[in-house]
């Protein structure tokens, strides 16, 4: 990890996030508070356990969110966090520790805004902590979404419906016609967070390869026939 300048004005993330409800010298507040700071792949940002302090803005990045099994392994969740993802505002709103621990799955840079600069701009700012709360709500409703997706679908749907919200970030139409994804986890990361064996996840990509949807090379997937995905998941794009 290291310390690095990024300033709050102008920057596309506080645009298009919670924190777009900030007036220009409460934005001033912001930016002479919080601290920047770059992490390389694998590094953690929280652990379980860890006491809240404040919140986590992720300015580029990819970052994951693990908890610990019975046996003491760290399992991957299906949340993950992209750009403008804020980290840390459910403890706050609770007033407890974290109960999961972050890490980054590519080189990311977050920054941090202590607890009491965050609730000094949620006192001045009505449509900010409506905002948090409605963050809070969302994640809430997105969690319920992920717990019937696990018990209602089968795998194979679960890896179509990844592969798709994969598409829209890190997709690129080839010129063959086929989309390839360079995927940010691992298959051994992407079977922690459908919570399921290696074994289990190889054959679901088996089928769709042996079906002519996608084929998987390493951590490279090549989707061959998009509306047969599309079909299959009896929807359009997740969201």
């Amino acid at each position: 990890m290291r310390k690095m300048e990024k300033s709050c004005f102008g920057c596309a993330v506080l645009e298009h996030s919670e924190w777009q409800a900030l007036k220009k010298d409460e934005i001033a507040q912001l930016d002479q508070n919080k601290t920047c700071s770059h992490f390389e792949r694998g590094g953690v940002i929280f652990n379980e356990g860890d006491p809240y302090t404040g919140v986590y803005c992720i300015c580029e990045g990819l970052v994951g969110i693990r908890k610990l099994d019975g046996n003491g392994n760290t399992i991957l969740l299906g949340r993950i966090g992209y750009a403008g993802t804020k980290l840390g505002y459910r403890p706050f709103l609770a007033g407890e520790n974290h109960r999961a621990t972050t890490e980054t799955l590519e080189p990311s840079t977050l920054c941090f805004i202590k607890d009491a600069v965050v609730r000094a701009l949620l006192r001045s700012n009505t449509e900010l902590c409506g905002n948090f709360l409605k963050s809070a709500a969302k994640a809430l409703g997105y969690a319920e979404e992920d717990y019937f997706q696990n018990a209602t679908r089968s795998l194979r749907t679960q890896v179509i419906r990844q592969l798709l919200l994969f598409k829209g970030r890190y997709g690129k139409e080839t010129k063959d016609g086929t989309i390839r994804i360079d995927l940010p986890l691992s298959r051994g990361g992407l079977a922690a967070m459908f919570g399921v064996r290696l074994e289990s996840l190889s054959r679901a990509i088996r089928g769709l390869r042996d079906d002519g949807l996608v084929q998987f090379s390493g951590r490279t997937a090549r989707i061959l026939n998009l509306q047969e995905l599309f079909d299959e998941m009896g929807s359009q794009l997740p969201s």
